[in-house]
């Protein structure tokens, strides 16, 4: 089966539609499985929060849906609003780039900015790997930087900014490629409690504005509560 076929113009699919997942790590001593018949339907535009103990399984789940893990059985599908599918786990390494590139954007509990490149250089790059012109590429990062509150700090770098403020730089930056899901793992947890109601208001408002879909993990229900959609990982399922 083509990894990217086609689906007939009347289908109705969700954005991501998740089946039976399982995951184990086998070491030589044990085998431990972290999530267990998982199943997961994700409508476009919907905002889903995942919450559950820490080692529950929850920044697991979110790398596989991203393409960054591996899954150990079921399925992870991603369809885009042209109908594009995807079958995560049957990717190629290319397609599994292009996947991750265009199709979603990671925002992360550390920012991981590049230290020794500006805000706007850190958040136009990706744009530039992709193939945009850097005229573009840098009209795009500006506007996003300006939505997300941190324009004027365009010129600083990583070390120059507060928490917030690299977080804000890291929103911007996954949503540069207009992607159609953001992935979020515990995009607050390294702040304090004020920013992180801040940071928290501000993903939620950008990806609303910007149309997107939205899955969350976090461990702060405060920010689950922003969600549409709240589901708890036990024993390695969905409640």
């Amino acid at each position: 089966m083509n990894n990217q076929e086609v689906l007939q113009p009347n289908s109705i699919v969700s954005i991501v539609s998740i089946k039976n997942l399982e995951k184990k790590y086998v070491t030589d001593s044990e085998e431990l499985t972290v999530l267990h018949d998982l199943n997961l339907e994700v409508e476009k535009g919907s905002k889903v929060v995942i919450v559950g103990e820490s080692g529950c399984g929850k920044s697991t789940l979110l790398n596989i849906i991203g393409g960054i893990d591996k899954l150990t059985g079921g399925t992870v599908v991603a369809t885009s609003e042209n109908k594009q599918r995807w079958e995560v786990s049957l990717l190629s390494e290319k397609e599994l780039s292009q996947y991750r590139s265009k199709f979603t954007g990671f925002i992360f509990q550390f920012h991981h900015l590049l230290k020794d490149f500006t805000a706007l250089e850190n958040v136009y790059m990706p744009a530039l790997i992709a193939g945009v012109s850097k005229k573009s590429a840098i009209e795009s990062a500006e506007q996003l930087l300006s939505d997300v509150g941190v324009f004027e700090r365009r010129n600083h770098l990583p070390s120059q900014m507060s928490g917030g403020e690299r977080q804000r730089v890291a929103a911007a930056r996954a949503l540069i490629n207009n992607p159609e899901l953001i992935l979020a793992d515990e995009p607050t947890g390294n702040l304090d409690p004020a920013n992180a109601e801040k940071i928290g208001d501000l993903l939620f408002s950008v990806v609303e504005k910007y149309r997107k879909t939205l899955i969350l993990v976090t461990h702060d229900l405060n920010l689950a509560a922003k969600g549409e959609k709240q589901y708890r990982i036990v024993d390695g399922r969905l409640q």
